[in-house]
């Protein structure tokens, strides 16, 4: 049992940002009380209203601040009062690059008690993992536009790849599967790669080539490779193919959405922002629904068990299982009467306060 104790940053953000992450915030309390860690949790005021006062998204001096924590705990980002992409890019967009969380963790795991859309399909088959390239791709912002406004505009982004970012990600899912597989031998043993590389024949032939070669080093281990849109059907029809997935950072921001909704909706979707060598951040997958806010109706469920994957990369493996275990017991417990906003039969803190009750 540990004994350590950790300095975690904590976001609210926007919305229901501050509703949901002081439910987090209760349950991560609560299991570090019960596993013998604890927390000193940190406020940042970074999100719509500082920005609105000040002009300011992450100040140089409070990316310093993040780089001492041992982790990030994100509420949600976005405000109808800014225009779509500011605070994304300013905020979420500048943290995962600067404090380089190469990784996008995303589970795909259904839990007993949670509706799915696909039919005949259960637990047993909606359960793995996609990991998608976190920092690299279109989403680096390289590109321009030329004649903006006319009927001569000319708009490019470009899609960058490099062997160390490819290499790294592809390596990551492979140690996460090795991990995962002694941990638990029951789960699988196959890593497969999603691209399109009948098409994109430049950048994700970089891909393919990597995949073999780090491949070739876990011989134990499985591989599969799907080009995204057959990928994508079959997360619908056959979810029990997968085990562990991994892709670029567009494909993977797609196809975990996909992923999220065969899953139970967004509001379970939980992922990390991981930087094995570094601070990492963890946050639900919805948006920070501002037509809620106050309301104190959203489900926190996503946020709670963002935290249990905090922990679990902190290395605090029985504190995160036990917050896992919580969360189930609370579904199926009969008192949360559904998983989405304002049906739940709960408020807000009294799902919090019932999945702490459950550890």
């Amino acid at each position: 049992m540990s004994s350590k104790k950790y300095t975690i940053g904590v976001i609210p953000g926007d919305g229901i940002g501050q509703e949901i992450i002081d439910e987090g915030v209760k349950v991560l309390r609560a299991a570090g009380d019960n596993r013998g860690c604890s927390f000193d949790f940190v406020p940042f005021d970074l999100g719509a209203e500082r920005y609105l006062k000040t002009g300011e998204l992450v100040p140089d001096s409070v990316l310093a601040d993040l780089r001492k924590l041992d982790a990030i705990y994100l509420g949600a980002i976005g405000d109808p009062r800014v225009k779509p992409g500011i605070l994304e890019k300013g905020i979420l967009l500048r943290i995962r690059f600067e404090l380089d969380q190469y990784i996008n963790l995303r589970p795909v795991k259904l839990y007993e008690g949670v509706g799915t859309p696909l039919k005949d399909k259960g637990p047993r088959e909606i359960n793995f993992v996609i990991v998608r390239e976190n920092t690299e791709g279109g989403y680096c912002g390289m590109g321009g536009v030329f004649k903006k406004g006319t009927s001569d505009e000319v708009a490019v982004q470009e899609d960058i790849n490099t062997y160390k970012g490819v290499h790294r990600c592809i390596k990551y899912a492979f140690d996460y599967c090795a991990i995962a597989a002694r941990k638990d031998p029951s789960k699988g043993k196959k890593v497969t790669m999603v691209d399109k590389s009948n098409v994109l024949t430049y950048a994700h032939d970089l891909w393919v080539r990597v995949f073999e070669q780090v491949g070739r080093e876990y011989p134990s281990i499985q591989t599969d490779h799907y080009y995204i849109d057959a990928f994508c059907m079959y997360m619908v029809k056959n979810p029990e193919w997968f085990d562990v997935c991994v892709t670029n950072n567009m494909f993977g921001d797609i196809s975990t959405d996909l992923g999220a909704m065969i899953s139970g909706g967004l509001g379970v979707a939980a992922g990390g922002n991981i930087n094995p060598n570094g601070v990492s951040m963890f946050e639900p997958i919805h948006g920070s629904a501002p037509k809620y806010k106050g309301k104190k109706v959203i489900n926190p469920i996503a946020t709670i068990l963002a935290g249990s994957m905090m922990l679990e990369t902190l290395g605090e493996f029985e504190a995160a299982a036990s917050i896992e275990r919580a969360v189930q017991k609370a579904i199926t417990s009969g008192r949360i009467k559904d998983m989405a906003a304002g049906r739940m039969g709960l408020s807000t803190p009294e799902v919090g306060d019932l999945v702490a009750s459950l550890l």
